[in-house]
């Protein structure tokens, strides 16, 4: 699936399920609740600060995540301070210094 088309379809969604460090930070951007099915994450501020969580791997875990979801608990988070969409101007800054 072409990667806009698939940002349309998690722009609408209510929840992500993934193993995915890129969607981690696709849903945030959208604030889309992600349950991430892994044991940790190299995207930590998605968790901190955004709307994913870190559901492990076992269906426990899983299910208790999702389940916490159902039930309203959903995570709203914030965009984090640098998620602005102004990098290139801060790389150029940097360079032109």
């Amino acid at each position: 699936m072409p990667y806009l088309t698939f940002l349309g379809l998690w722009q609408h969604a209510a929840l992500s399920l993934t193993d995915s460090g890129g969607l981690q930070e696709e849903t945030k951007a959208l604030e889309v609740t992600c349950i991430t099915i892994r044991e940790n994450t190299e995207r930590p501020i998605t968790v901190e600060e955004g709307t994913n969580i870190l559901a492990g791997t076992s269906p426990g875990g899983i299910l208790a995540a999702y389940e916490s979801f159902k039930q309203g608990a959903g995570k709203t988070g914030r965009i984090p301070e640098l998620w602005n969409g102004k990098a290139s101007e801060r790389i150029v800054a940097v360079l032109a210094e």
